[in-house]
């Protein structure tokens, strides 16, 4: 039944998808989908306004219109089948969504120190990974970690062929990671367009194998920053099967 009372609005035009809002809700209502806050449902909303607070960009506010009605029981019910948030996890997969979507950074440090921090390198046997998820086609451009960071796009195989990749080209860079041969390059040039644009990251770094196909990611990155318009300074690396640095350069 629907009623007029008071009830979240979220301005999507606003919202940058931090997901600061999301922990706050003590009923459930709110989750990052698509890259931006939404409401799961009117009924799971009471209208308090417990998550404007929290907004940083004040895309929420609190409007009276004609709503469904809150429905204490629903929310019971959604709470008792939901895990709650984990600490350092910023935004919560839809329901039915598959768990590897949850944006999370790890440690202490805030978004913003984290995108900040100069470029260093990863103690021995230390996993320098910092954020998850790190597969291209599961990061919106309004990820909180990719703003101003010095971002790696790396070639899926080349952790697997350079032996010191944590060390040495992960550390103190938010990783992005794809394969130019099986995956849909037209998405990644728009998804990396998106990225330029949004989160405008200081500097890329481009991890690719030496293998013919691999080169497909550079044509990617390199149409993406043409379209977007930016100069950023791009340092790219070409790994060899065997596991060797074949060739250096900037551009």
């Amino acid at each position: 039944m629907k009623v007029t009372r008071k009830i979240i609005e979220i301005d999507e035009t606003l919202c940058n998808g931090c997901g600061q809002c999301v922990p706050n809700c003590a009923e459930g209502a709110l989750q990052i989908i698509d890259g931006k806050a939404r409401m799961l449902a009117e009924k799971y909303c009471d209208g308090l306004g417990a998550c404007l607070g929290e907004c940083p960009v004040g895309a929420l506010r609190i409007v009276e219109r004609l709503a469904e009605d809150f429905d204490e029981a629903a929310v019971e019910e959604l709470l008792k089948n939901r895990p709650p948030v984990a600490v350092g996890q910023l935004h919560s997969p839809p329901p039915g969504g598959c768990p590897s979507a949850n944006l999370q950074m790890f440690g202490s440090q805030s978004p913003c120190q984290a995108a900040n921090r100069p470029v260093a390198t990863a103690p021995a046997g230390a996993s320098a990974l910092s954020h998850w998820p790190v597969q291209i086609r599961l990061v919106p451009p309004t990820a909180p970690f990719l703003k101003g960071c010095d971002l790696l796009v790396a070639a899926d195989c080349t952790p697997l062929a350079y032996p010191d990749f944590h060390r040495d080209f992960l550390a103190g860079r938010m990783v992005l990671m794809g394969c130019p041969k099986f995956d849909d390059a037209p998405a990644y040039v728009q998804k990396f367009k998106e990225i330029f644009e949004t989160a405008q990251p200081r500097s890329v770094t481009l991890l690719i194998m030496e293998v013919p196909c691999c080169g497909s990611m550079r044509n990617i990155v390199t149409e993406a920053l043409k379209l977007s318009g930016l100069a950023i300074k791009v340092s790219e690396a070409v790994i060899g099967v065997r596991g060797e640095v074949v060739s250096r350069r900037d551009w």
